[in-house]
């Protein structure tokens, strides 16, 4: 990527100065700090209306667009190489003006891409038996692995070439559960491993046969331990004889493309779909810190990139964002959302299911399963001082104003001994609080909590509270049970019960 980023940045600069400069720029001595001003605001014009370069050119011979990426790499790419010869000293000896270099700009890293995860409609059609069948005949008929790439991707949400680099016994089963052996590191360490399905295993397995196949049908015997160990399991057909060269990245997206343009479904790339997962595993009540965990970065930050939120996936994402409540011995004890390494005990409080094991109260949730069943409560509703009682993210609001009402009434005390009680007697409920508040800061929600107002029961009973019924509906139903109560009533001999 170096020399390639060097490459372009020559041959942007060459073809710029041909046709701008004195004697098409063949003469170092004659470029003065005027034809790199040009160069830069012609680079720049094309990036802004998106025009094609003077002579790069794409896969299929099609000019290659000016983007923000390939300018930064050629602005880049210019600055290094040319500040590089007046270290040295080529640039004195071809006479090169020293303005003439110094005029490049740093253009900065390449900007992050903004992916989006699959609609859902494109998911579905990805996922696609028929589709995936096509995937194969059509643009695999070799059988190397397409569309077990694909599928692998899209389970695992790992990285093209995480899955393309992977070994041949990259998988395995630990303890009956089958786990996935690749390589987070991109530095050739295969020494990361996560749970996957056992569809996916079977897959996997089977892709495992049908390398080891090809290798016996080409050496006429099985490999040895050292030659299994460095085999590929999506191998390639160039250039290949001991089978530990894998596919490349250009192979798959070639081809992935092709198949995307003939489903007509847009502009597509496979890394949406490690995008399309982490947002599903947060809809599914993951914290930022599991996503990251799980996808292999290094920071709730970049996992942040990955994750993309609707107002009401982020109502549920506060809710499993679970603390203490006053009542509890330790007030504002983290129970769910973990930004640390779990241990036992907080990976089992983790596990509460919000919908099978809590139910919605005033400022928080109960967590007592025979209320949650629906039974009495047995404390008198005494919600906050229990310690069933815990606080959710979706609740900081509600708890912040109630703080308030405390500090305004210890304020308003008429002496200092009342004031010290009213705070000595919130004291449990500040703490809770305080935890709260801390765990959403390591959680990157704290903004979006306080965004987040609860005060209507409909924002807890959201789905029954929105099931609305028309007046005549129910007043029709009204009058149908009155209708039945009156049949009932005539067909009475008693006429006393008539009247009544």
């Amino acid at each position: 990527m170096p020399i390639d980023g060097i490459r372009r940045a020559c041959t942007e600069l060459s073809a710029f100065i041909e046709v701008d400069a004195p004697g098409g720029g063949h003469d170092p001595s004659a470029l003065r700090v005027e034809h790199m001003h040009r160069f830069i605001a012609d680079q720049r014009h094309r990036e802004r209306h998106g025009l094609p370069s003077l002579v790069m050119k794409g896969l299929y011979g099609k000019p290659s667009t000016v983007t923000s990426v390939t300018r930064t790499d050629v602005f880049n790419g210019v600055r290094k190489l040319l500040r590089n010869a007046m270290e040295n000293g080529a640039a004195e000896r071809l006479g090169l003006d020293r303005e003439f270099i110094i005029a490049m700009p740093f253009a900065g890293g390449e900007p992050l891409r903004a992916r989006r995860p699959f609609p859902d409609e494109v998911a579905r059609a990805l996922a696609d038996e028929a589709n995936l069948a096509q995937l194969t005949e059509q643009y695999d008929p070799d059988d190397q692995g397409m569309r077990d790439v694909w599928e692998t991707i899209v389970l695992t949400g790992r990285r093209v070439n995480e899955v393309l680099k992977l070994r041949w016994n990259c998988i395995g089963r630990y303890g009956g559960l089958p786990m996935f052996w690749h390589d987070q590191t991109k530095v050739g360490n295969y020494d990361t491993a996560i749970r996957i399905p056992d569809r996916l295993y079977d897959l996997l397995a089977e892709r495992q046969r049908k390398t080891l196949d090809r290798f016996v049908a080409r050496h006429g015997r099985r490999p040895t331990g050292t030659e299994r160990a460095q085999l590929a399991l999506f191998t390639s057909k160039v250039r290949n004889p001991d089978g530990a060269t894998a596919l490349s990245y250009q192979w798959f997206h070639r081809r992935f493309r092709e198949w995307a343009t003939e489903l007509d479904l847009g502009q597509l790339v496979p890394h949406q779909a490690r995008h399309t997962l982490a947002t599903s595993l947060l809809r599914a009540g993951a914290s930022l810190t599991h996503i990251r965990r799980y996808l292999g970065q290094v920071s709730d930050r970049m996992a942040e990139h990955y994750v993309h939120l609707t107002s009401e996936d982020l109502e549920n994402v506060l809710q499993h964002v679970w603390v203490t409540g006053p009542g509890t011995a330790q007030p504002g004890e983290l129970l769910a959302g973990e930004t640390t390494p779990l241990t036992r005990e907080q990976a089992q409080a983790l596990a509460i299911d919000l919908s099978r094991r809590s139910t919605p109260s005033e400022g928080g949730f109960c967590t007592f399963q025979p209320v949650v069943d629906g039974g009495a409560c047995p404390w008198n509703l005494d919600c906050h001082n229990c310690d069933k009682f815990v606080l959710s993210g979706a609740d900081l609001l509600y708890w912040r104003r109630k703080r308030e009402q405390w500090r305004l009434l210890a304020e308003g005390a008429p002496d200092d001994a009342i004031a010290d009680y009213l705070h000595r007697y919130f004291e449990p409920t500040a703490r809770a609080i305080d935890g709260l508040e801390k765990a959403l800061v390591g959680l990157g929600l704290l903004g979006d909590a306080l965004a987040l107002d609860l005060r209507k029961p409909q924002d807890y009973f959201h789905r029954v509270w929105s099931t609305a019924f028309r007046a005549a509906d129910l007043a029709d139903a009204g009058d149908d049970e009155q209708s039945e109560y009156s049949d009932t009533c005539t067909t009475d001999n008693d006429p006393e019960q008539d009247i009544a």
